[in-house]
C-alpha cells in the first residue's frame, strides 16, 4: 500500500472517529437534547400559529402556514450546524481534550469537516421530526410536496453551511469569553437577510444583494417551491450553493488556521475564561 493510500486511510479513520465521538456525546446528553427538541417544537408552533391569526381562507392559511413551517425548519437545521461548529472548541475545552485533538495526526480539514458532517446528520434528523410533528399538530396539508427534491437541496446546502460554520468556529478559539456569542450573532444576521419568514423581495435593495451570498436564501426558496408546489430540483438554486461551498470551505479553513496560530501564540488554546 502506497504512502498516499495509508495517509488517506488514516484521515478517513479520523473522520469516522470525529463523527463517532459526537454520536457518543449526543447519547450521553440525550435527555437534554430531548428537552431542547420539545422547546424547538414549541417555538416553531408560536411562529406557525401566525397563519391562523390572519383569518385567511383555508387554502391560503395552509399555504402561509407551510411557508412559515419551512422557514422555521430550515432555520432550526441551520441553527444546529452553527451550534455544533461554533462550539467545536468549547466542547473540547469542556471535555478536557482540546490539546489532544489539536495535536492529533489529523488534518484540520478532516477535523472540522467531521464535526460538520455529524452536525448535518443530526440536524437532518431533528429537522425531519420538527417538520412532521408541527405539520401534524397544526393540520398542515401538502399533497403536492416533493420531499425528495427538498431533501436533496438541503443536503447540497449543507456543504455551504459547513463552510460558513467553519468560519464561525474560530471565534471561541480567539475569544474564549465571548466568541461563541458572536457566532450566534452571525447566525442571526443570516436569519435577517435570507427571508426565513418573509420574501427577500420585501427587504431594501442593499439587503437583497447581501441575501445573494447567503446559502439559506436558495435553500429556503427551493424547499418552499418543492413542498408547496411540488417542483423538482432547480438548477437556479443548486449552482449558487455549490459556488458558496467551494469558496466558503477553503476560506473558512484559512481563517481557522490564522485563529489557531493566534490562540497558540497567546496561550488561549485551553483557556475557559
Amino acid at each position: 500500500m502506497s504512502e498516499y493510500a495509508i495517509e488517506l486511510r488514516n484521515q478517513l479513520v479520523g473522520l469516522f472517529g470525529i463523527v463517532e465521538r459526537n454520536a457518543y456525546l449526543t447519547k450521553r446528553y440525550f435527555l437534554w437534547d430531548l428537552a431542547f427538541m420539545v422547546w424547538t417544537i414549541a417555538n416553531t408552533l408560536t411562529i406557525v400559529f401566525i397563519a391562523r391569526a390572519e383569518h385567511l381562507p383555508a387554502a391560503r392559511e395552509n399555504t402561509l402556514a407551510t411557508q412559515l413551517l419551512v422557514g422555521a425548519t430550515i432555520w432550526a437545521f441551520l441553527g444546529i450546524i452553527f451550534e455544533f461548529m461554533t462550539e467545536t472548541v468549547a466542547w473540547e475545552r469542556w471535555e478536557g481534550t482540546i490539546e489532544y485533538t489539536f495535536m492529533a495526526p489529523l488534518s484540520r480539514f478532516v477535523h472540522l469537516f467531521g464535526q460538520g458532517a455529524y452536525a448535518v446528520l443530526y440536524g437532518l434528523i431533528r429537522a425531519t421530526i420538527l417538520f412532521f410533528a408541527v405539520a401534524a399538530f397544526i393540520g398542515i396539508h401538502a399533497p403536492q410536496a416533493n420531499y425528495g427534491a427538498a431533501f436533496v437541496l438541503l443536503a447540497v446546502a449543507s456543504l455551504s453551511f459547513i463552510g460558513v460554520g467553519i468560519m464561525t468556529s474560530v471565534l471561541p478559539l480567539v475569544s474564549p469569553e465571548k466568541g461563541a456569542q458572536l457566532g450566534f450573532v452571525a447566525q442571526g444576521v443570516m436569519l435577517v437577510v435570507s427571508g426565513v419568514y418573509y420574501s427577500v423581495s420585501v427587504m431594501p435593495v442593499w439587503m437583497q444583494w447581501i441575501a445573494k451570498v447567503s446559502p439559506a436564501t436558495y435553500v429556503l426558496r427551493g424547499d418552499r417551491n418543492s413542498i408547496i408546489h411540488g417542483t423538482g430540483l432547480a438548477w437556479a438554486d443548486v449552482w449558487p450553493l455549490l459556488i458558496i461551498a467551494v469558496l466558503a470551505t477553503p476560506l473558512g479553513l484559512a481563517i481557522f488556521r490564522v485563529g489557531e496560530r493566534y490562540a497558540k501564540r497567546h496561550g488561549k488554546l485551553k483557556r475557559s475564561g
